[in-house]
C-alpha cells in the first residue's frame, strides 16, 4: 500500500505525468516491441480473425441486415472497446503478464490471471486445428486437387450435389418442368423430381401441391460435394461417435505439426521475432480479401447476395436475440478475457499511447467484419444464381461457410484454383496470426514464474508449441471434430464472460476507478470530460452489466453441444461442463491461497507492492524557494538533486 500511495502522489504534481527515467524497467531483461506499429499490428492480427470472415456476415444477414450494425456498434462501445483498453492498460502499466498483474492489483483476484491462462491454453490447442484444416485446403489447392467439387469420389453418397455438375445439366433449360438438374448422380428433370417426391409438375422452379407453388429443392435431400469432402476426406468422420473414436487422420497430424512448427519459428524470439512477422500476417489478409471482393462484385448475382446481406429489417431491433447476438459476437471477436492482450501490452514502452491503439484496433475490427461480409455474400449471391436457389439456402456460418459453401462457390468462378489458393491461404494467415498472442501469453506465464528461462526463450516457445501439438492430436482422429466442438462450445462462451466481468471489477471497484485514471495520466493519456466520463462509466457500470446480460442470454438460448444432426451423449455434455468450469476453478483456489498467505478483510482488495509502474519514475514537487526544498519519499531516488 505504501508504494502505491507514493506513486499516487507523483501523478498529481503540476498535473503532468511523471518523468520516465531512461525508460528503466524493473526487469531490464524484458523484451520490448521494436516500434509502436508492431504492437498495433500484433493486436490487429489477434483481434481480426476467422470470426470476422465466417461468423459476422452470417449474423448480420440473419439479424436484420444493415439494421444489425446498430446493436453491433453499440456493443463495441459498451463491451468490446472497454475490455480491450482495460487489458492494454493493465499490461502496459505494470509490464507484467496476467498472472502477476491481477494478483498484484488485488489478492482477491489472485486466481484471475490463472483463469485467463487456462482459457487461452485451451483455445490455442483447439483453434490450431482450424488452422490445420486451412493449411490442408491450401496445400491441395496448390496441387490442383479441387476434389470438393466432385461427386465421383469413393466417399460420395447418392445425394451428392455439385454446382459444376448441375451447371452442365442446366445448360439448355427453358424454364419448364422438363428443365434438368443434377440429382441422384444424374441429370433429372424438375418435373420427375416433383412426382418422385409426391408433388405435381409445374415449372422449372416449382412443384405444385393443392394449388400451392413450392420450390422443388425444398422437398429433396441434397448434400453439397464440398460438405461430403469436408466431413469424409478432411475430417475422416465416417461413422465415428463419442463411443467409437475412429482412426487417426495422418494428413491432419502432419498439417497440425506444420502449423505449430511455423508458429514456433515466428515466435521463437518472442515479440522481437513476432514483431516482424505481424507486418505480413496482419496486413496480407486485407490484400487477399480485397482481391476476393473485387472479383466477387463483378460476378453475376453478386448484387442479390449483397442486398440479402445488408437489406435492413428495422423490426428486428425490438428482438432481444438480435442484441444478444451482437453482444456475444463483439465479445468473442475482440478476444478479450483471455490474457493475451495483457501480455502483448506488457512489452510496450511505458508511455505508449495504448488508448489510440485500442480505439484504432477496435474500429478496424468492426469495419473489417462489414468489409468481409461484402466479399462473402457477393460470391454466395453468385452461387445461389448458379444453383437456381435463394441466397438464404446457401448462406452458412463457421466451418460450414469456410469449408463448404464458399469453396463450392469458388469452383464455379473462372480460374477456380487461383481463387481457392487465395481464399484458404487468407484463412490460414488469419488463423495463424491469432495464435501468436496465445503462444506469447503462455510463454510469458512460464518465464514470469521462472525468469531463468528468459535467456532461453526459444526453449520455452518449443515447449509450448510441442505440448499444444501433442494435446491437439486427439482432434486429428475421425471423431476429433466432436472434441473440437465440445471445447469451442464450452470455453469460448459463458466462461470468458465471467472472466471479463471479474477483470472490470478488479480495476474499477477493487483497485478504484480514480486510481486507474491517474495511472493512465501517468502514462501520458489524459482525457477531456466526455472521454473521462465514458471510460469511468463503461469500466464501472455498463461494461460489467452488459457482459452479465450476455451471460444470461447465453444460458437462455443454451442448447446441448451437437455436430450437425449428431447430438452428443450425456457424458460428453458433462465433460463439456467440466471443461468450462476448469477455466474458473482456479479463481477460488487463488482466493484461498491469498487467505492462506495472511490477507484478510480489506487487505484482500488492496493492491500489493508488486502493483507499480513498469518503469522507475523520478519526480519531485517543485518549491518556490531553494531553501524550502525537503526530501520527500515520492520516488525511488533518495537525493532529489540528481533529478532537479
Amino acid at each position: 500500500m505504501e508504494i502505491n500511495k507514493k506513486y499516487e502522489l507523483q501523478t498529481q504534481v503540476n498535473g503532468k505525468p511523471p518523468v520516465e527515467k531512461d525508460n528503466v524497467s524493473e526487469n531490464p531483461s524484458r523484451a520490448k516491441w521494436g516500434r509502436p506499429l508492431e504492437f498495433i499490428l500484433a493486436c490487429l492480427g489477434y483481434a481480426v480473425g476467422l470470426g470476422n470472415v465466417w461468423r459476422f456476415p452470417y449474423l448480420c444477414y440473419r439479424n436484420g441486415g444493415g439494421a444489425f450494425l446498430i446493436p453491433f456498434f453499440l456493443m463495441v462501445l459498451l463491451i468490446g472497446l472497454p475490455l480491450f483498453y482495460l487489458e492494454l492498460y493493465v499490461g502496459q502499466f505494470t509490464g507484467l503478464g496476467p498472472l502477476k498483474a491481477f494478483s498484484s492489483i488485488s489478492p482477491f483476484f489472485s486466481g484471475l490471471g490463472y483463469c485467463t491462462l487456462v482459457v487461452i491454453s485451451i483455445i490455442s490447442i483447439y483453434y490450431m486445428i482450424i488452422v490445420a484444416w486451412t493449411l490442408f485446403y491450401t496445400i491441395v489447392s496448390i496441387a490442383g486437387n479441387l476434389d470438393w467439387g466432385s461427386c465421383d469420389n469413393a466417399f460420395n453418397t447418392d445425394f451428392c450435389y455439385s454446382g459444376s455438375y448441375d451447371a452442365a445439366c442446366r445448360e439448355n433449360n427453358t424454364g419448364t418442368a422438363d428443365d434438368l438438374t443434377f440429382f441422384l448422380r444424374q441429370c433429372m428433370s424438375i418435373g420427375d423430381i416433383c412426382e418422385m417426391t409426391g408433388f405435381d409438375r409445374y415449372d422449372g422452379l416449382h412443384c405444385l401441391r393443392d394449388g400451392e407453388k413450392i420450390p422443388w429443392y425444398k422437398n429433396v435431400t441434397r448434400t453439397l460435394a464440398a460438405e461430403e469432402y469436408y466431413n469424409e476426406r478432411v475430417l475422416g468422420r465416417g461413422d465415428a461417435t463419442w463411443e467409437n473414436w475412429g482412426t487417426i487422420q495422418w494428413h491432419l497430424v502432419g498439417c497440425l505439426f506444420g502449423c505449430w512448427f511455423i508458429a514456433f519459428l515466428c515466435v521463437i524470439k518472442g515479440v522481437q521475432s513476432a514483431g516482424k512477422v505481424v507486418y505480413f500476417t496482419a496486413l496480407f489478409p486485407y490484400v487477399m480479401l480485397t482481391a476476393l471482393l473485387i472479383r466477387g462484385v463483378t460476378l453475376d448475382g453478386a448484387a442479390d447476395g449483397i442486398l440479402f446481406y445488408l437489406n435492413p429489417d428495422w423490426s428486428t431491433l425490438l428482438e432481444a436475440k438480435v442484441w444478444g447476438d451482437a453482444a456475444s459476437q463483439t465479445f468473442y471477436s475482440f478476444g478479450v478475457a483471455c490474457g493475451s492482450l495483457v501480455t502483448l501490452a506488457s512489452y510496450n514502452n511505458f508511455t505508449n499511447n495504448c488508448h489510440f491503439d485500442a480505439v484504432f484496433v477496435s474500429f478496424t475490427n468492426f469495419l473489417t467484419s462489414i468489409y468481409a461480409g461484402f466479399a462473402i455474400f457477393s460470391v454466395l449471391g453468385f452461387q445461389a444464381m448458379k444453383m437456381g436457389v435463394s441466397v438464404d439456402d446457401v448462406a452458412e456460418q463457421g466451418p460450414g461457410l469456410a469449408f463448404v459453401a464458399y469453396p463450392e462457390a469458388l469452383l464455379q468462378m473462372p480460374i477456380p484454383q487461383m481463387w481457392s489458393i487465395m481464399f484458404f491461404f487468407m484463412l490460414f494467415i488469419l488463423g495463424l496470426g491469432c495464435q501468436f498472442a496465445g503462444i506469447e501469453a503462455i510463454n510469458t506465464a512460464i518465464v514470469d514464474q521462472w525468469p531463468q528461462f528468459r535467456k532461453r526463450y526459444w526453449m520455452v516457445t518449443a515447449f509450448t508449441c510441442f505440448t499444444c501439438f501433442i494435446l491437439g492430436i486427439p482432434m486429428c482422429f475421425s471423431g476429433g471434430v466432436y472434441l473440437f466442438t465440445l471445447l469451442d462450445w464450452n470455453t469460448a462462451s459463458w466462461a470468458i464472460l465471467l472472466i471479463g466481468i471479474a477483470e472490470c471489477t478488479s480495476v474499477s471497484w477493487s483497485y478504484g476507478i480514480n486510481r486507474a485514471m491517474k495511472d493512465l495520466a501517468s502514462m501520458g493519456m489524459k482525457f477531456n470530460k466526455v472521454l473521462d466520463f465514458y471510460w469511468r462509466a463503461v469500466w464501472t457500470f455498463t461494461g460489467p452489466a452488459a457482459s452479465l446480460g450476455v451471460f444470461i442470454f447465453v444460458f437462455i438460448e443454451w442448447s446441448p453441444p451437437a455436430y450437425g444432426d449428431y447430438v452428443f451423449p450425456l457424458f460428453a455434455d458433462i465433460l463439456g461442463w467440466a471443461v468450462g468450469l476448469s477455466t474458473l476453478v482456479l479463481f477460488p483456489v487463488g482466493l484461498g491461497w491469498a487467505i492462506y498467505n495472511g490477507y484478510r478483510g480489506w487487505d484482500l482488495f488492496r493492491p500489493t507492492p508488486d502493483w507499480k509502474p513498469a518503469v522507475k519514475l523520478a519526480i519531485s514537487p517543485r518549491s518556490n524557494s531553494i531553501e524550502t526544498i525537503e526530501t520527500q519519499e515520492t520516488g525511488p531516488y533518495d537525493n532529489m538533486g540528481y533529478i532537479m
